[in-house]
């Protein structure tokens, strides 16, 4: 009959609990299970002991049975199973939570400890019920020596040698040594005995009813209630955790609730098992959720009358974030409606009855402060602080040390504890120079182009270069806006935004009441930077760097009304070695325009090239030229790449006369922060480079013109351009023959110190480099220079 009961058992199981999964076993229990009338096929299933180690192997059967009978870490992967009342809360916006809500208890069975399985080697307890298939180890010494083990046979009997059979099925271990010592004194006087158990008989019990697995289990003798609960994966979502029985030879032993050892950590209840107990789990009882800010959220078996109180100390009770004043109730009314209720946290409140179906919510707090303004912007602490009566602005900003940024004394800090950095190798160094603007990447004829004054206008600090105290120097303080700082403030009247705006420094400065504001709770005070909101131009802070020819170099702060010149007369004004035509201004915003026109110019670079391609391709008549246009516009794009490592520099092309040499000559040109200036010494040398039979550098001479280091050099090569020969000035201007036109060339001109001589390369014979000469030389001259034309 009970196998008739397995059997129907693990037919419903699919419809019950999910997929049911074959109990675990002791070590060389074999469990075979055989279909009757077109049922389960036979399979076998040999399964380690419930603390042991290793998965159950299952031979025969189709693939769902063997999906069905998975135990131990095949088990711990499946997917939980979902309740009806389960799926139902996590319907819609029932409680406006986003995550799942968990049946209690459940999750404990999901991933089964192994620490719930009986242990083997551990000492028996004294109420251990001595069975058939017991091992009895039993030492004597005196008069008689026994040193014996045996089984208890079938009958109970447990045979000694020279003594006979001795029954001792139903005693209990605390007993049986002196069972044992009477039964033997009978044959043997003076004699001292010990008693110990051997290997432990298995029991085979019964879970059934809405348990996870139900089946027959072959366990351990000294396995409980709670252990067979565990095997067998515990109750299924639609099994109750709170009315576990226990039923032996057909009578209820004991009802079992396993929110006692979940909650209280209460075992007492839990019962040693005997063979043919019979575990059923009954179908779940009444259910009530808990969500929201509770420490324990989940669905809860009712059992009994519940009262909210009870329901809440079953969730953990309150979070510290709740709000401790109402909970609300959805309610489903006799089955046909849905209602929603509010009850207060009081006595009364916690006294009301929940019903089956009920989802209690739990606000949290709310996150308004009663008694708090708050501080943000440009200061040294931003946050809450608490008001007070009469409270001001001066009251919450005591000083001006108060709107020191922190992050000021971080960066500061860092600079100065900064680890410095290894020396640049001669290979980075050489990768850098080449995406320089003069290099050969950024010129038509493929040479570096680098002179004296180019080469003290760098302004930009190569990656991993160690930075020079001068250069840490900067406005790295984010300095208030004296004149406007704002109050945000919430009009209780109709709950729209107010602006109130003061002046910071007439409020914490002077302390004059019209804008040492009188606060409110709630006040948002924000205080800006100068950067936050654009200010007058006499009204911002500026560094300016003077460097090279200049009497006291250094950096200078720009006070109202400073210009160019006079920067450098309150520097001391300029050496006798100064240079004024070679002076190199560079300038941050200069450089970001450059590179904003550079990015355009190569983006429609870029998108005549692919066109043009297209249409080369589309025209090629043969594969000689198809693999030529091809080549063409592979060789296009290398240099649209080396182009587009070109760097502008920001500098700034004065248009002074070669032989200025006064102050006086530069413009009243207004400064910005950041600002460099570079006054080097008078240049001895004029370049020629390009196509030229010796590309070299050659001693200045006054009366020398540029067709004379040209013939130095040897003249234009035979892929020379002569006709599109440029020169760059060392003030950064360039002069080309295409703007002196077709009767009067460069070659006749005079040369000027630090000149930089270019022949490009000759591009008739090669069609595309001619369509690409103009725009390169335009995108040197962008990456080069900003010519700003001053009157003055």
């Amino acid at each position: 009959m009970a196998a008739a009961l397995l059997q129907s058992q693990m037919q419903a199981a699919p419809q019950a609990g999910g997929s049911a999964q074959l109990p675990m076993q002791l070590p060389s229990t074999t469990q075979t299970l055989q279909g009757q009338g077109g049922g389960l096929p036979a399979y076998s299933v040999s399964a380690p002991s419930l603390g042991g180690v290793g998965k159950p192997t299952i031979r025969g059967g189709t693939p769902a049975e063997k999906t069905r009978l998975k135990t131990g870490d095949e088990r711990e992967k499946a997917p939980p199973a979902e309740s009806p009342f389960q799926k139902f809360v996590a319907q819609g916006e029932n409680l406006g939570i986003s995550t799942q809500l968990p049946l209690f208890g459940q999750q404990f069975f999901q991933q089964a400890p192994s620490t719930f399985a009986p242990v083997e080697n551990v000492p028996v307890p004294g109420d251990y019920q001595i069975g058939p298939g017991d091992e009895i180890m039993l030492r004597a010494w005196g008069q008689v020596d026994i040193d014996y083990r045996a089984t208890v046979d079938r009958y109970g009997n447990y045979y000694v040698p020279t003594i006979g059979n001795i029954h001792v099925a139903g005693l209990k271990f605390s007993s049986l040594r002196d069972y044992l010592r009477t039964a033997i004194g009978r044959v043997y006087q003076n004699f001292d005995l010990d008693v110990s158990m051997g290997q432990l008989r298995s029991i085979q019990v019964f879970v059934l009813g809405q348990a996870s697995q139900p089946g027959t289990y072959t366990i351990s003798s000294l396995s409980t209630l709670v252990n067979a609960l565990f095997a067998a994966g515990g109750p299924s979502p639609q099994g109750s955790l709170r009315a576990i029985q226990l039923k032996r030879q057909g009578k209820l032993v004991a009802e079992f609730d396993l929110y006692d050892l979940l909650l209280r950590g209460d075992k007492s209840k839990d019962l040693p098992l005997l063979p043919g107990d019979v575990i059923f789990i009954p179908p779940v009882g009444p259910l009530a959720a808990v969500a929201g800010n509770v420490n324990v959220p989940a669905i809860y078996e009712l059992k009994g009358p519940t009262s909210l109180g009870q329901l809440l100390d079953l969730a953990g009770g309150l979070a510290s974030t709740a709000y401790g004043q109402k909970v609300n109730i959805e309610r489903i009314v006799n089955r046909e409606r849905r209602q929603i209720e509010e009850l207060p946290l009081d006595d009364a409140g916690r006294a009301r009855q929940v019903h089956d179906g009920d989802l209690v919510r739990v606000f949290a707090v709310p996150t308004k402060f009663d008694n708090a303004v708050t501080l943000r912007g440009n200061v040294a602490w931003p946050g809450r602080y608490p008001w007070t009566q009469g409270m001001r602005i001066k009251d919450l900003i005591p000083n001006k040390e108060s709107l020191i940024n922190q992050a000021y004394w971080s960066q500061l800090y860092s600079q100065i504890y900064a680890k410095p950095q290894a020396p640049r190798r001669a290979e980075a160094k050489a990768a850098d120079q080449a995406a320089e603007p003069g290099s050969a990447a950024a010129q038509p004829g493929g040479q570096p182009v680098k002179t004296e004054t180019a080469t003290l206008g760098e302004t930009q600090a190569k990656p991993g270069a160690e930075k020079s105290a001068a250069a840490e120097i900067t406005r790295t303080l984010p300095e208030p806006n004296w004149d406007y700082a704002v109050i945000e403030r919430i009009n209780p009247s109709d709950l729209s935004t107010q602006l109130i705006p003061f002046n910071l420094g007439r409020a914490l400065l002077d302390g004059d009441p019209r804008d040492n504001v009188l606060l409110q709770p709630g006040d948002v005070i924000t205080i800006f930077s100068k950067d936050d909101v654009q200010v007058p131009e006499a009204r911002k802070t500026k560094f300016v760097r003077l460097e090279g020819e200049v009497r006291n170099p250094g950096i200078y702060q720009v006070m109202p009304g400073d210009t160019l010149r006079t920067i450098i007369q309150r520097a001391g004004g300029l050496t006798d070695q100064a240079f004024l035509f070679g002076a190199s201004l560079t300038r941050d915003s200069v450089r970001r325009l450059q590179q904003e026109r550079l990015k355009e110019t190569l983006d429609n670079l870029e998108q005549e090239i692919n066109q043009s391609a297209a249409r080369a391709a589309a025209q090629a008549l043969s594969p000689d030229a198809a693999a030529a246009a091809r080549a063409q516009y592979e060789a296009q794009r290398a240099l649209l790449a080396r182009l587009r490592q070109a760097q502008p520099q920001g500098r700034i092309v004065l248009g002074l006369a070669p032989d200025a040499r006064d102050v006086g000559a530069l413009p009243e040109l207004p400064l910005e922060d950041g600002d460099r200036l570079v006054v080097p010494v008078k240049p001895v040398l004029v370049n020629v480079m390009g196509t030229v039979y010796n590309q070299n550098a050659f001693i200045y001479k006054p009366k020398a013109d540029i067709g004379d280091y040209l013939a130095q050099a040897g003249g234009p090569t035979r892929d020379g351009d002569k006709g599109s020969l440029y020169v760059i000035r060392a003030d950064g201007s360039v002069v080309s023959n295409r703007q002196r036109g077709w009767f009067s060339g460069l070659e006749g001109e005079p040369a000027l110190p630090g000149d930089t001589v270019v022949v490009p390369l000759q591009t008739q014979r090669v069609a595309w480099l001619r369509e690409l000469r103009d725009i390169t030389q335009i995108v040197m001259q962008i990456a080069t220079t900003a010519l700003i034309a001053v009157r003055l």
